[in-house]
């Protein structure tokens, strides 16, 4: 048998060998197939809707500050259900950093940005206490260091008028330092930590189009 005959021969049976592992791995091909989907969908009950609804569990932005059925918790809900967009979470994040802001702005007598978030007669009410330290002479140098406690006490809905009310409890860290004209301490130290303690209450209504919340009133 000549070389040409022979290397034929072995080409086919190499031929036939990769036809039958082709047709071994074809035919296995249906473990990586999905499997027919069968309709297992509840038969619709006659008179009735096709599909049921079944209700969400308890609104959890509103329940990790305050029970669902307190009167705080309907007041939120009812906020939630006038302005959509509205979270009581993202509101306490706000109030943490407004806090820090007002804070400062009356301790160090800068009253024209903390303006536009304060209602006419607290913000009237710094102003006089600033002009009260001014006319004694008096400095402040002030550092915040941070919120250490904050907490949801109240809020509150006017059903006609739509204004929310939220009662927030601060607990501030800062250190303030008060000095004269001559510059002397009076009162206060730049390195021992003060606790300040706030309640104070944000107002705003709901679905309007201006998003900030005014201070309307504080308590120490």
């Amino acid at each position: 048998m000549n070389s040409p005959l022979i290397q034929l021969l072995v080409l086919a049976g190499i031929a036939v060998f990769l036809i039958l592992r082709l047709k071994n791995v074809l035919g296995t091909r249906e473990g990586f197939e999905k499997p027919p989907v069968s309709d297992q969908s509840p038969a619709p009950r006659s008179g009735g809707p096709a599909f049921e609804v079944i209700e969400g569990g308890p609104d959890l932005d509103i329940t990790d500050h305050v029970p669902a059925d307190s009167t705080s918790g309907k007041a939120l809900a009812e906020m939630k259900r006038l302005e959509p967009s509205f979270g009581v979470s993202d509101f306490l994040q706000g109030a943490r950093g407004a806090y820090e802001m007002i804070v400062m702005g009356y301790e160090r007598g800068d009253l024209k940005e903390i303006q536009p978030f304060l209602a006419e007669d607290v913000y009237e009410s710094f102003v006089d206490g600033v002009a009260a330290r001014e006319d004694q002479g008096l400095t402040i140098d002030a550092n915040f260091i941070g919120v250490r406690e904050m907490e949801l006490v109240d809020a509150r809905l006017d059903e006609t008028t739509k204004e929310a009310e939220m009662t927030i409890r601060f607990v501030g860290e800062l250190t303030s330092e008060v000095r004269n004209r001559e510059g002397e301490v009076v009162e206060g130290s730049s390195t021992e930590i003060k606790r300040q303690k706030d309640t104070w209450v944000f107002a705003r209504i709901m679905g309007s189009d201006d998003p900030n919340w005014l201070l309307v009133s504080t308590d120490g």
